[in-house]
């Protein structure tokens, strides 16, 4: 049985991870027969959003960790606990907190940053040439990690990919439903909610990337 790690960000889509991803994510996993651990910074987020008026809860402070096993239903490591011999491989889901708690993105733009914690573990994968799916918003941080060239998707918009592209990758257009393969890299990606208009949308393409990382794993 092959065993995938999962980084998330948080816990909801203005401020961590998107939960339908992340939870697509994992039931694909699980539907192909793989098992997974979740992992998370051990860290605070950049703010809290108020989901349901979608402004930013001033007085409010949150932990990446803490909110992300909400998710995981309790079942998650600090990204500081990862012995990556256990694992086959790595997917990170989307979400506002990819680009605002695992970098800088959503801040920074093209001139963002990602934090130690996650460059340590991430880098841990890279390291052994493990195959790493990147989802939705997260691909951003791909030329950062991999260096120039890499390839890579969020999909069709244009600003995101002039930013991926200014940090030194090469975007590949791509559709909801298609997956982009950097061979080289050993790395994969699919645009999810950049592109997706329902959850049906968001299923085709993570199915598809989860299957791609497992054949490659």
């Amino acid at each position: 049985m092959k065993k995938i790690a999962v980084l998330l960000s948080g816990c909801g889509v203005f401020d961590g991870s998107e939960i339908h991803e992340a939870v697509l994510t994992l039931l694909a996993l699980a539907q192909a027969g793989a098992s997974y651990q979740c992992f998370a910074p051990d860290m605070a987020q950049l703010h809290v959003i108020n989901h349901a008026v979608g402004e930013v809860a001033e007085t409010e402070s949150r932990n990446v960790l803490v909110e992300s096993a909400r998710i995981a239903r309790g079942e998650i490591k600090a990204t500081t606990e990862l012995d990556v011999a256990e694992f086959d491989g790595l997917v990170i889901p989307g979400g506002f907190g990819a680009a605002k708690n695992l970098c800088d993105f959503a801040v920074n733009g093209a001139e963002a940053q990602i934090s130690p914690l996650v460059t340590d573990f991430i880098g841990s994968f890279i390291k052994v040439k493990k195959v790493v799916g990147f989802i939705c918003i997260s691909p951003v941080m791909m030329p950062l990690l991999y260096g120039a060239g890499v390839k890579g998707t969020i999909g069709t918009d244009v600003d995101t990919a002039a930013a991926f592209n200014a940090m030194g990758g090469d975007h590949q257009a791509a559709q909801v439903d298609e997956v982009i393969v950097d061979a080289a890299h050993n790395v994969v990606s699919t645009p999810a909610y950049m592109l997706a208009g329902n959850i049906v949308e968001v299923h085709s393409g993570i199915s598809k990337l989860v299957a791609k990382v497992l054949e490659r794993a």
